[in-house]
């Protein structure tokens, strides 16, 4: 811990060095125009890899980046989003490799979790015919990756949150990226939803 704080102090005295009124304008307002729903592994830093400064991103991670319809906890950080900080742009990042998809692909026991990454699972038996025509296991973990960020997009899509904002006319955009920490580049998945007419109409409220 001793380590950590020596890392802040020099963090917050660069940061002063470079700009002397950044933590001033920083504590006065919130006004980011992207939500970031990312995995919580510790080599995908969210602010890192878009190259935002703090205040820029609001940002909310669990394991394997999962938005569920249960979830209070991440249903109110995209109601907080949407209607208080009128974000535009929601984000979805997962990473190829991801641990958390691969130990719902692979069967991994691994405690209270695997309950939270069943509906990879689901998201799997969904795809079954494409992703068992993969042969080689890392490219399979690889595809499923990207189809688990897809399948959160829709989950947010198909909240009363985001139909909400639809109807009141705010411009809200949902994306689907995914992250490589081998040569860290971001890839857009070209899942993006900006209305409910790209819905299929049972989803709709």
């Amino acid at each position: 811990m001793k380590q950590l704080f020596e890392n802040n102090r020099k963090w917050a005295d660069k940061i002063k060095a470079d700009d002397p009124t950044f933590f001033t304008q920083l504590s006065q307002l919130q006004e980011p125009d992207y939500l970031w729903i990312g995995c919580s592994d510790s080599r995908v830093p969210a602010n890192d890899i878009v190259g935002l400064l703090p205040g820029e991103l609001f940002v909310h991670r669990n394991v394997a980046n999962i938005v569920s319809h249960a979830d209070i906890n991440c249903l109110s950080v995209l109601q907080y989003a949407v209607d208080v900080l009128k974000i535009q742009h929601i984000i979805v990042c997962g990473h190829y490799g991801c641990g958390g998809v691969k130990a719902a692909m692979c069967g991994h026991e691994l405690g209270l979790v695997d309950h939270w990454i069943l509906t990879i699972k689901d998201t799997y038996h969904h795809h079954q015919t494409e992703l068992d025509a993969i042969e080689d296991e890392n490219k399979r973990l690889d595809r499923l990756c990207e189809l688990n960020v897809t399948a959160q997009v829709h989950n947010i899509c198909h909240t009363n949150i985001v139909q909400d904002a639809w109807k009141r006319g705010q411009a809200v955009t949902v994306h689907g990226l995914i992250f490589s920490i081998h040569d860290g580049v971001l890839r857009n998945l070209n899942a993006s939803h900006s209305g409910p007419e790209q819905l299929l109409d049972i989803y709709r409220f």
